[in-house]
């Protein structure tokens, strides 16, 4: 098996490809993409065959589709797309058929087809207004629900009907989920196996725990800081990831620099705080490899890299440090037979 670990540098306009050896969690650069545009979020299709990168500076935001070649992890360019307003986040649906994009402003969600070679359709399949600071965009595991969730001030997420045919989206039952204000929902990530989603929220410091209800709609269950007793400074978290198994959710939190860590009750999905692990000036991305046997953190003010060995109890211990460049603006880990 082929680990590989693909991580765009933004400000260098690189997109750099790593071997993740398997035994240790050590990265070794095989390969690198210059980009015209600078690289920020990038996605994999179900079947890691494509990627799809977000770019964008100058005014300018686009996606550029790749083809992996899974015996050597190289990348060739397959096609872009230009965005009419600056997007911050792609993701395809379950199926690898369409490829969402979500921007902050003026607010909005985009859809594009995925032609049979991966590459991105020239046509729209559909483009929703939400409100400003929609930051993020995936389907749920059935495929059927759409989320979108919104940082302050707009503090809320948009919930949508997803038509796996047509690709379009329709309102929810509740189409438009107000959280506590002044929390700023961001990211999400689902539990592998419960009807429970994970948001971390970026202004207040927190992990919120929603149950799926049948019909879509989000419940909030719970809401925990990310922060120490006693911490008052400046404070936000970027990134949520649930482990393979869905025994800890891990959130990176800016200010504290630190991981935060949550162990997951396999019965209700809610949280318990297990602490924090340090982690380099401002750590964004967080990653983890298939495997679930190590975590990998970007700093946005070194331009380094963390990795990081989760433990038997799920708990994170650090490893190893690399220069990566200013700023890792993603980390993707994927696994090739």
């Amino acid at each position: 098996m082929r680990r590989i670990v693909y991580i765009p540098v933004n400000y260098e306009r690189r997109f750099l490809t790593f071997l993740m050896h398997g035994d240790s969690g050590k990265l070794e650069l095989v390969g690198e993409n210059r980009t015209k545009h600078e690289p920020w979020q990038v996605c994999a299709d179900p079947t890691s065959q494509y990627l799809y990168q977000q770019v964008r500076d100058d005014g300018y935001s686009g996606i550029t589709s790749y083809k992996i070649h899974p015996e050597t992890a190289d990348l060739t360019q397959t096609g872009q797309v230009d965005l009419v307003a600056a997007a911050c986040y792609v993701q395809t649906d379950r199926t690898g058929r369409f490829l969402f994009a979500a921007g902050l402003i003026p607010g909005f969600v985009t859809i594009y087809p995925i032609e049979p070679d991966g590459s991105i359709g020239d046509s729209l399949t559909d483009h929703r207004e939400t409100a400003l600071y929609a930051h993020s965009i995936q389907t749920d595991p059935s495929n059927r629900f759409a989320y979108v969730p919104h940082v302050s001030k707009t503090d809320s997420i948009h919930q949508f009907r997803f038509d796996t045919d047509t690709g379009r989206l329709e309102p929810g039952a509740a189409p438009r989920l107000a959280t506590r204000p002044e929390h700023g929902p961001r990211h999400f990530a689902f539990h592998p196996h419960l009807d429970v989603a994970y948001f971390n929220v970026e202004k207040a410091s927190g992990i919120a725990v929603y149950r799926l209800c049948p019909d879509g709609t989000l419940e909030e269950l719970q809401t925990l800081s990310t922060l120490p007793t006693g911490f008052a400074r400046t404070n936000s978290t970027a990134s949520v990831r649930v482990h393979p198994s869905g025994g800890m959710v891990y959130v990176s939190n800016r200010g504290h620099e630190s991981i935060a860590m949550f162990s997951i009750d396999p019965e209700t999905g809610l949280l318990s705080a297990e602490g924090h692990v340090p982690a380099e000036a401002c750590p964004r991305p967080i990653g983890i490899d298939p495997e679930g046997a190590f975590l990998y953190a970007g700093s946005d003010e070194t331009g380094k890299l963390t990795s990081y060995r989760i433990c038997e109890d799920y708990k994170l211990e650090p490893l190893d440090t690399y220069q990566i460049g200013r700023i890792v603006s993603w980390i993707l880990p994927l696994n090739f037979d």
